[in-house]
């Protein structure tokens, strides 16, 4: 397989109504790189970024999976915004790794259902360089511990996804030093009785977040590049 450029950009700190709306410019020009002969092994860009606090609301989701009323949300200082991505509702704040790959699914050659499943597993195989094993849970999306004991099942990764004329936009968002009890207040992604976790809670000590976001790049691409040899059914 050929492989495709993605050029990786840290966002730092953003507001998340700035980065929605820079997504959708950016998903616009790439859009229009298609049809740019000398941009064809460009696939699009790889950005990582956290948030202020703030709950965000899937298209599909349900509001009542928020636990919080509106004077409350402005006591606490957490927004809250309703989206166009898929999934329900869940949390970003600070220490969280929130990443928003902007790629031309046409170019890379692979399908909607496929790119998630990268997803996953870019998260599981950064998961497994600190020992900890991971997996996907069937009927959810995003990466989880202890799927096999339900008691103790947790999830330490959330996706969703938008795609528009094959390009994506929204992603994924990782807790690594993430403050847990933000997710207290809502059903994450309208599960009810499962726990979250992050990276920190695990290994109970923070993390590089530097150090991380570089670590799920390098396996996302390795992934992309390799393609054919670890998902040979493709």
């Amino acid at each position: 397989m050929l492989q495709k450029k993605i050029e990786y950009i840290d966002l730092g700190l953003q507001a998340y109504l700035t980065t929605w709306k820079f997504q959708e410019k950016q998903l616009q020009s790439l859009l229009k790189l298609r049809e740019d002969q000398k941009k064809q092994d460009f696939a699009g860009w790889f950005y990582v970024v956290e948030h202020p606090h703030v709950y965000t609301l899937g298209k599909n989701g349900k509001l009542s999976n928020l636990l919080l009323s509106s004077y409350e949300l402005q006591k606490k200082g957490i927004e809250f915004v309703q989206t166009n991505r898929g999934g329900d509702i869940t949390y970003h704040g600070p220490g969280q790794v929130v990443g928003y790959p902007i790629l031309d699914l046409k170019k890379l050659s692979i399908g909607a259902k496929m790119y998630v499943f990268i997803l996953e597993e870019t998260i599981i195989r950064v998961l497994s360089h600190f020992g900890i094993k991971s997996e996907r849970l069937h009927g959810a999306t995003g990466v989880w511990l202890d799927t096999s004991q339900p008691t103790k099942a947790r999830k330490i990764c959330a996706i969703g996804i938008r795609i528009s004329h094959g390009i994506t936009m929204h992603g994924f968002a990782f807790n690594v030093n993430t403050d847990l009890n933000y997710f207290s207040f809502i059903h994450p992604c309208g599960l009810a009785n499962m726990g979250v976790t992050s990276l920190q809670k695990e290994l109970q000590a923070p993390q590089d977040m530097t150090q991380i976001k570089l670590m799920i790049f390098k396996e996302f691409k390795n992934i992309l590049d390799n393609i054919a040899d670890i998902f040979p059914q493709i």
